[in-house]
């Protein structure tokens, strides 16, 4: 193609995936995928290669991304047949994340993939939000193996019943895989309509060169590095099970537009589930480097070509099965962003922004129901993560109370939070003076404040609560967070029972601030802009 031809072609698969999330979202049920967000859309080559996304999640995308390849070799596909897996050791990030796959033929010949990866927020843990302090893979709920769900586009109802039947909310959850399995299916007409535009030698094509000019912009783009290695190591606060100050070492090998990353170093795995596997890894290092590319870079796996990851079986980053991972998708991914930058901090030191907040503060509540229940109360699972302060870099301060890195979602509308559960919110504000200091301050962490109406089981899983975010070039640290229970200090990872009129307060950490600050005092906001 040439090269006007081959950018209609990336932004048209682009506009599919955006259509198959447009879909996904206004058909979905639960709060957690219809206002959150928390869902991403992708399509693939017929090896299993990215080939374009829209712009989701970053955890969900990255870790699709280096394990599709894996999970298409599996099945025998066919034509019509859609095949559902949150395996995290077969291509799964954790287990609330469920991904749906359909593969596209045109006259018996597979030609792509469509996907999308969704948050259930109950995939039949005993913890409601289906994020415990867990020990094992088994304890955090479902696992699901690449299996079919629809074979030659017949539902398996039995095996999807079989999955409902172990969460809180069948309506709901029913409602959600519908609701992937019609962006599915709005994924594959649009792509038949491409393949029908160009046919279906050209269209395969597309999405080689597709691969190939973005490898090359990759390459370029990382040139700009200078050759030679460079090291960091942050840490963990902990695994909710006793365990402390967790090390997440890495190593950066550059070599002429190629980069080596290296976790060797790296802490053991542990019992707690701050483990993850190594597509888990290998989604918050291809972020990272993403983000050093031009904006116009496609979104595919010509652009993680130039980079080569390596860490030890067995350690945090690269746990073996059984080891439990709830926490490792959303809180380890957010540690190896913040080594990976802080490596890169020494070879491009205007370029890199000190740490940002380093969690996505899960929280995850709800109640069995059932015969347990006060009066008959219904049964309910509901999880969200929240925001926190953007570290400040060399031409700006760091954002207020935003999702940083591996995390993409917004927040839960109030009045959907108190409509659909027994909750009121109290308070939700900035956490001002957060912010590491600096000649550019850090951002403001959040303060996110519930009362409870009802009796209610509250798992939290969140960092930055001992090990604060650093600053660079002199700027300060933020402020680490705090977990607060009717006013007292919680640990950053625990699971309690809560009665109605309870208040649970969650302060998130600011970002750190980089520079020196020019004057004593407190640097103000307009000094920043200048």
């Amino acid at each position: 193609m040439d090269p006007i031809s081959l950018s209609i072609f990336s932004s048209r698969l682009n506009a599919v995936s955006d259509e198959m999330g447009a879909v996904l979202q206004r058909a979905a049920f639960s709060p957690n995928i219809r206002d959150r967000l928390d869902f991403s859309c992708a399509i693939f080559d017929a090896g299993g290669q990215l080939c374009a996304q829209a712009a989701h999640i970053p955890v969900h995308l990255g870790s699709m991304a280096y394990a599709m390849a894996d999970i298409v070799r599996r099945i025998d596909w066919q034509p019509g047949d859609m095949v559902i897996v949150n395996d995290p050791y077969l291509g799964g990030t954790h287990l609330p994340d469920v991904t749906v796959i359909a593969p596209l033929f045109v006259a018996d010949e597979l030609l792509a993939f469509v996907a999308n990866r969704a948050h259930h927020a109950d995939i039949g843990a005993e913890s409601p939000g289906s994020m415990p302090i867990s020990g094992s893979l088994e304890e955090e709920g479902m696992v699901l193996a690449p299996t079919k769900l629809v074979r030659a586009g017949q539902l398996d109802s039995a095996f999807l019943d079989s999955i409902l039947r172990r969460v809180r909310n069948g309506t709901a959850g029913r409602g959600d895989f519908a609701a992937q399995m019609s962006a599915n299916r709005v994924g594959l007409a649009r792509l038949a309509e491409r393949v029908e535009a160009l046919g279906p030698a050209a269209f395969a094509r597309g999405l080689v060169e597709l691969n190939e000019y973005a490898e090359r912009l990759a390459s370029e783009a990382l040139r700009v590095i200078p050759d030679g290695e460079y090291r960091f190591v942050d840490y963990l606060d902990d695994d909710g099970l006793g365990h402390r100050d967790l090390a997440i070492a890495v190593t950066l090998q550059v070599n002429n537009g190629t980069v080596a990353v290296d976790f060797a170093g790296t802490a053991p795995q542990t019992p707690g589930n701050v483990n993850c596997p190594l597509s888990v890894a290998a989604a918050a290092v291809y972020y990272v480097f993403r983000c050093l590319m031009p904006e116009y870079t496609p979104a595919c796996a010509g652009s993680f070509r130039p980079i080569r990851l390596d860490a030890p079986e067995g350690c945090l980053v690269n746990a073996r099965r059984p080891a439990a991972v709830a926490a490792g998708n959303v809180e380890t991914s957010s540690r190896i962003v913040d080594v990976v930058m802080g490596a890169l901090a020494e070879a491009l030191p205007e370029q890199i922004p000190a740490a940002s907040h380093g969690s996505m503060n899960n929280l995850a509540m709800g109640y069995a129901g059932g015969h347990a229940g006060e009066l008959g109360t219904p049964g309910w699972d509901y999880y969200e993560t929240i925001g926190g302060g953007m570290g400040a870099g060399r031409h700006g301060g760091g954002l207020s109370g935003i999702q940083t890195h591996m995390t993409n979602t917004r927040n839960t509308p109030l009045e959907v939070l108190e409509s659909n559960y027994p909750l009121r919110l109290r308070r939700y504000a900035l956490r001002t003076g957060s912010g590491g200091a600096g000649a550019r301050r850090g951002g403001d962490g959040l303060i996110r404040e519930f009362e409870f109406l009802a009796p209610a089981s509250v798992t939290l899983l969140t960092e930055r609560r001992t090990h604060a975010p650093w600053g660079l070039e002199g700027g300060e640290p933020g402020q680490p967070g705090i977990n607060r229970l009717n006013g007292q200090p919680l640990p950053g990872k625990i699971n309690i029972s809560v009665k109605a009129g309870d208040i649970l307060t969650i302060e998130t950490a600011g970002g750190g601030g980089y520079g020196q600050r020019r004057a004593e005092g407190r640097v103000t906001r307009d000094e920043e802009k200048q």
